[in-house]
């Protein structure tokens, strides 16, 4: 598939409180705050002239999702791929593909309403990013800017659109505590992820940064801890995706997770798989859930412990040394696994 949308590049959202995101976005998630006037703010990741945009509202929500292609033809190519399938697609216009930073791009909308902006030719500078606070740095490139994590009441109305038509394939989905499918579209696990709620409306669940050294979040961590109410998902590790993360709650009430040593996959080679152990290996208490979901998480975390469930580590060369064995019986265990391997 050609005209596949090959990461997610960007993030609008609307907000009552610019203020309150200036502060949110630099001083704890680490962002370099690049424009700030009456209307809104623009956020700077690593070399693009923009990742996150938010833009003053009458109320707080996910404003758009921005899905990067590779040129013109592929841009066309999935505008007429839309069309023939009764999507209605807009040109957004020289203005707002200036004010987003890209060279052209097209607009439609999801089956529930969740605005989708589909371009190519990001603007890059070669100015350094300067973050909001001392942090390593956000794991961004080819992989994106991160994941988004829609809440959706029916799954079967919407999965079709971005696995069918944008081209989104699925990394793995679990049944329980509650209905998600994770879909990837380049070697992150995944980009975006959509929970069943079964409620009347779709919205934004999260929005998932990657941090490059594991002090980050847990620097990340103490921050949120000082603030009453700030965590939303306490520290935890993720089955599918290996994501040593905590999710907390954004100006407006949604969530963002800031997370380390995300998986990479192979697109190319990768089979969906159904997740029988729950969305993580321990932690992740989510306090923003039903008591019920809250104590089906729990126990699937603890059947996981109980097995002796594990994951390897994802580390990015140069951030980490490689630890001596001190122990006979664990030299022994690997020596073995080599052998056999």
């Amino acid at each position: 598939m050609a005209a596949a949308v090959q990461a997610l590049g960007y993030v609008g959202l609307r907000a009552r409180n610019l203020e309150d995101w200036a502060s949110f976005g630099t001083r704890f998630l680490g962002m370099q705050l690049t424009e700030r006037g009456r209307a809104g703010l623009a956020f700077r990741m690593d070399d693009r002239r923009q990742r996150l945009v938010v833009e003053r509202d009458e109320a707080d929500g996910l404003g758009v999702l921005g899905w990067e292609l590779a040129d013109a033809a592929a841009l066309d190519a999935m505008a007429a791929r839309l069309e023939a399938a009764g999507v209605r697609v807009r040109e957004g216009g020289r203005a707002l593909a200036d004010e987003r930073r890209v060279a052209r791009l097209i607009r439609c909308e999801d089956p529930l309403g969740t605005r989708i902006e589909l371009f190519h030719g990001a603007e890059t500078t070669a100015a350094p990013f300067v973050p909001g606070r001392a942090i390593s740095g956000f794991r961004t490139g080819p992989l994106g800017m991160g994941h988004a994590v829609l809440q959706v009441p029916s799954l079967d109305r919407v999965l079709p659109f971005y696995r069918d038509l944008l081209g989104f394939r699925v990394s793995d989905w679990v049944e329980h505590p509650f209905r998600a499918y994770f879909l990837h579209v380049n070697p992150r696990h995944h980009s975006l992820a959509l929970i069943e709620t079964g409620q009347a409306t779709a919205g934004l669940h999260h929005v998932m940064v990657e941090l490059f050294h594991l002090d980050d979040v847990g620097q990340g961590y103490d921050l949120a801890l000082e603030e009453p109410g700030r965590v939303a998902t306490t520290l935890g590790r993720h089955t599918n995706d290996y994501m040593t993360s905590f999710y907390v709650r954004a100006p407006g009430g949604y969530m963002f997770e800031y997370g380390w040593g995300g998986r990479s996959i192979d697109p190319a080679t990768w089979t969906p798989v159904r997740m029988e152990d729950g969305p993580s290996l321990w932690g992740h208490e989510r306090r923003w859930g039903s008591e019920e979901m809250r104590a089906a998480a729990r126990e699937l975390r603890l059947g996981a412990g109980a097995k002796g469930l594990r994951a390897p580590v994802q580390v990015v060369e140069g951030n980490y040394a490689p630890a001596r064995g001190e122990c006979a019986w664990w030299d022994a265990a690997v020596a073995r696994r080599s052998r056999s391997a």
